[in-house]
């Protein structure tokens, strides 16, 4: 097992003071968005080794089945599957969505073959993996997560009394949901600068219902983006801390504001719908897109034994947490997979092989798949590994 020195990418929709909060250090002035934790090539965990750092995607390339476990390597090949984040928004990401694996495959040998490089702004698959994510909220946490109902689009849509949304509103009340899904998001996608005013005019005004505020706080954060449209066509969710929601693919989501634990395959193919001044590719987006209004469902862990799972209906990731106490036994957590322990408050203790590591709040543990390991202190304490498909439902 070996303590992780993690990144955090400076994002400019990042929080300033939530990370340094849970982690007890000054604020930098710098907006702190993301710590990744995991393999990932683009800002891999660093271990030490005779005091030198190590990244850990260059410790799993050198023995690949002693580090994950024999059968992560046949399921997933020689590399870490999932990336474990700590997530701090102050202001609304982007409008986005993932493909699902048969999409990337396609996607990522088209664009190959077309000899666009890999870093190249306009590339939409920069590898053949899918991204299915999850999010649970450590305090209040607001995003937008799916296709709300069309009817209650077009309720909102008629309370920002914009005469030029008339047609769209109609379409949303009077076609087939998917039909009317389709149409109004691509049409959404390319809105004309003055549509754009009057909708951000009146959620200014205070028109809508009451999560209006949030789609507010949108344009006003991405004044101008068309990404403004097609948010309102998503459903506002807010999570308590405990909560979670699952994103699969074709689902359009943003987060808005809080902090939370992410959980994600190791992946960089994101489609983005806006408020981003990124690539976005309409065609393709649309083709990604999975337009139905099925229910945004939070999530709240199943507990066994004292572990808490969140449940997923994908193997590259498991997430679960242990609620410690002081003088309770200590617990085994040992598997025959990789896992990365993250203390999210209070302390913990991770022992293995006569070694104990102590972590506090935003510090994490990595541990090789077959090692013997053992959990105890006072506490939260999230659990990443790899998992089996479960059924949500």
């Amino acid at each position: 097992m070996d303590l992780l020195h993690n990144t955090v990418q400076p994002y400019d929709w990042g929080s300033r003071t939530l990370l340094p909060e849970l982690m007890g250090v000054p604020p930098t002035g710098a907006p702190q968005a993301e710590l990744w934790m995991g393999a990932h090539p683009a800002a891999p965990s660093r271990v030490l080794r005779d005091g030198i750092p190590v990244p850990l995607d260059r410790l799993v390339a050198g023995d690949p089945e002693g580090q994950l476990g024999a059968v992560a390597v046949r399921r997933f090949g020689p590399r870490l599957p999932f990336l474990l984040k700590l997530l701090a928004a102050e202001a609304p990401l982007s409008v986005q969505v993932h493909p699902d694996l048969a999409q990337a495959h396609i996607g990522f040998a088209r664009e190959n073959a077309l000899g666009i490089p890999l870093d190249a702004p306009d590339r939409n698959y920069r590898d053949d993996q899918h991204k299915p994510e999850m999010i649970v909220a450590l305090t209040p946490f607001q995003g937008l997560c799916g296709f709300r109902n069309p009817a209650d689009t077009a309720d909102l849509l008629d309370c920002l009394k914009v005469p030029a949304l008339r047609p769209y509103v109609e379409t949303l009340r009077g076609a087939p949901e998917r039909q009317a899904l389709a149409e109004v998001f691509r049409a959404f996608l390319r809105p004309s600068a003055g549509l754009l005013d009057a909708v951000a005019h009146g959620l200014a005004a205070g028109a809508g219902e009451a999560s209006a505020h949030a789609y507010d706080r949108i344009a006003r954060a991405h004044p101008g983006d068309p990404g403004l449209l097609s948010a309102l066509m998503l459903k506002y969710v807010e999570l308590a801390p405990g909560e979670a929601l699952f994103l699969g693919a074709g689902v359009p989501h943003a987060y808005l504001s809080g902090l939370g634990v992410e959980i994600m395959a190791s992946s960089d193919n994101v489609l983005r719908c806006g408020l981003t001044s990124k690539h976005i590719d309409v065609e393709e987006l649309t083709r990604v897109v999975r337009f139905d209004a099925s229910p945004a469902r939070v999530l709240v862990p199943r507990e066994e034994g004292g572990e808490e799972t969140y449940p997923a209906p994908v193997d590259d990731f498991r997430l679960s947490r242990y609620r410690l106490r002081a003088g309770e036994p200590r617990r085994r957590v040992a598997l025959d997979a990789p896992q990365i322990l993250l203390c999210a408050n209070g302390t913990a203790a991770v022992s293995s092989a006569g070694e104990r590591l102590g972590i506090g709040p935003g510090q994490a543990v990595y541990v090789s798949a077959g090692a013997e390991a053992g959990l105890e202190g006072e506490g939260t304490v999230f659990r990443a590994t790899t998992g089996t498909a479960e059924r949500i439902g």
